[in-house]
């Protein structure tokens, strides 16, 4: 029998040795597959609670660092470039000062809109950093251990709580009104089977950072002075204050911490894995049920990959069906050159990235009039992508159009012919259109949202997108939400005093049943998630897309252009002889004729019976 068992193992070991080289892929969550993610920008979703609303206290120890007589929370529903009267008294425009902004939104106005989202059809949602931080974005962390106090329903009494605690010291770490609400948040999404996953923003910190305020007030004798990079310590001996330290791309305000060849320094690198384990099992109980789903990573690949690898083995041995994303994007900026993210996804680091690559494909295709793509352009495109990621990966990374860091999709569509995330509003080129899509811009977004939903990867919608929202890179792309219960004042001002006409904000219905629909279909056709993909140009503006997964088989026709097309549709091309229109229902294919017609812009999503 032993002899028996060696021949068979030889004879394995030689057949493998002799077979094409397997890649190692990464065990990623099987639900991320089927994910439709929703990002939320926390202060702008929803206001729920008005008696937490901030004050004038706190946003004052941020840039520009002063208090505006009369400052108030900036009314929800108002024209989002029309300056109030505390910030006409200020000697600034409209960029210079939108960053003392706040509109009030917090956790429990995101519990009050779950329903909302469960029926638009999500079940991930990502938010934006949640942890206490002084502004609107809160990528300039006080603290990670608690969730901002703004954000909660007793702003006063979380800070007794957390005043009293050893921020280096979990042991002394409370829970604060904040972070319970934050907890049952989690528990409503997870009754209703919708994930939740946080921020992560573990390269940088802001100026009021507790272990950076030490070293601020201690210098050299501080027990965190090891932190952070310092190229001069203060002499107390001159009036001049030369301290002065490294901070996140030079920006002072975002103090970055200080890595060795092996990622973050040992304490700092503590305390994270600590606030991991405090989010994703909040009772230490060892059932990561009550805890959050998973982490999207800031600026990634400014942390080292060795850290990374480290965070993943922390992550999965508390759940091992967590996800991880990384924002891993730009490698040169300033030469349009994005980032082959296949290094941080060889099984050992993230499951999954923000895939930028795709949002900038789809704008070459459908948006650019100036340089755009063919058919087979976009073909090559996408199979670049695909080529450079395992499928286990590429399934699961976030196909996203934009996001709080870009242009909205409606905007981007009205700009079309600069770089992807390149001067995209009026602070940065002039003659950036601020104004509402058109009919025809908004027929380009639906065609765009039919081929995220159709697409390998896991769509996602950044809030308001579905609602009709517009605007340029930030700040323009995070206006306070629009809800169909609220009247909006008109858009009529620009940031620079240019003429416009009025453009109406109101909730978009036409546009959220599209998205709702396009949604639902993907969900309830696995292949449009799992299957393999197929591509076929039909003319430079005519595309066929076959995604297909055990026996079932559908069927994605594009017309990307503002005419009229009739498709023959020839056995070879789409070889069913009954298919229904996903989109519409129609089943009304003529069979004598055997030809499609497109409509311009649209979308068929074609199922053979």
């Amino acid at each position: 029998m032993k002899q028996l068992y060696l021949i068979l193992l030889i004879s394995v070991l030689s057949i493998l040795s002799c077979s094409p080289e397997v890649k190692t892929i990464s065990r990623v969550p099987a639900w991320a597959k089927e994910a439709v993610w929703y990002q939320i920008f926390p202060e702008r979703f929803n206001n729920g609670d008005k008696a937490n609303d901030p004050n004038i206290h706190d946003v004052t120890n941020i840039w520009p660092f002063i208090e505006p007589e009369g400052w108030q929370v900036h009314p929800w529903t108002s024209d989002w470039y029309k300056l109030q009267p505390w910030e006409e008294n200020l000697d600034y425009d409209f960029y210079q000062i939108q960053g003392l902004r706040r509109y009030g939104g917090d956790i429990q106005g995101i519990i009050d809109k779950l329903d909302y989202l469960k029926k638009l059809g999500i079940n991930s949602i990502y938010l934006n950093p949640i942890f206490e931080a002084p502004s609107l974005h809160k990528y300039d962390a006080t603290m990670y251990r608690h969730i901002d106090n703004n954000f909660g329903p007793n702003p006063e009494e979380d800070i007794r709580l957390w005043s009293g605690e050893i921020p280096d010291d979990p042991s002394t770490w409370k829970w604060t009104t904040a972070d319970k609400l934050f907890l049952e948040l989690i528990r409503e999404c997870h009754k209703k089977d919708i994930k939740i996953i946080i921020d992560g923003v573990f390269n940088h910190v802001g100026i009021q950072f507790w272990a950076f305020k030490d070293v601020v007030k201690n210098q050299q004798n501080s027990k965190f002075a090891d932190w952070f990079t310092v190229n001069t310590w203060d002499d107390p001996a001159t009036e001049e204050n030369e301290f002065d330290y490294e901070g996140w791309i030079g920006i002072k305000d975002l103090p970055e911490f200080k890595e060795n060849e092996k990622g973050l320094i040992s304490p700092i690198k503590q305390h994270v894995f600590n606030i991991v384990k405090r989010w994703m099992d909040p009772n230490n109980d060892g059932d990561p049920s009550d805890g959050i789903d998973g982490w999207r990573l800031d600026v990634a690949e400014m942390v080292s990959l060795n850290f990374w690898k480290d965070f993943r083995k922390v992550v999965k041995d508390i759940n091992p069906d967590a996800y991880i994303t990384g924002e891993v994007w730009w490698e040169d900026w300033q030469h349009n050159e994005m980032f082959n993210a296949s290094r941080w996804l060889q099984g050992d680091a993230f499951d999954a990235v923000m895939n930028y690559r795709f949002a900038r494909s789809i704008r070459h295709f459908i948006m650019r009039k100036d340089s755009s793509i063919t058919s087979q352009g976009f073909i090559d495109s996408l199979n670049n992508i695909y080529n450079d990621y395992d499928k286990e990966n590429l399934y699961v990374c976030m196909n996203l159009m934009d996001s709080h860091d870009v242009d909205r999709l409606a905007s981007q569509i009205l700009n079309p012919d600069n770089w992807y995330d390149h001067y995209a509003n009026p602070a940065q080129d002039k003659n950036y259109n601020v104004e509402a899509p058109g009919e025809t811009a908004i027929e380009k977004q639906k065609l765009i949202i039919g081929l995220q939903m159709s697409l390998p990867g896991a769509p996602m919608i950044y809030y308001g997108d579905e609602a009709g929202m517009w605007g340029g890179d930030d700040p323009d792309c995070r206006k306070p939400m629009v809800w169909p219960d609220l009247t909006y004042d008109d858009e009529t001002n620009h940031p620079f005093g240019k003429p416009r006409h009025p453009d109406e904000v109101k909730f978009n219905d036409n546009l959220f049943t599209w998205y709702k629909n396009l949604i639902s279909i993907r969900k309830n056709n696995t292949t449009l998630s799992l299957g393999d993909v197929k591509f076929k140009p039909i003319t430079d503006k005519i595309l066929l897309i076959t995604r297909s997964y055990n026996d079932n088989t559908i069927y994605i026709i594009v017309n990307n252009s503002g005419e009229n097309y009739s498709l023959k549709v020839f056995p070879d091309l789409l070889p069913v002889d009954d298919y229904t229109d996903l989109i519409t229902n129609d089943n009304s294919l003529n069979t004598e004729k055997k030809t499609i017609l497109l409509t311009p812009y649209q979308i068929r999503i074609i199922k053979g019976s």
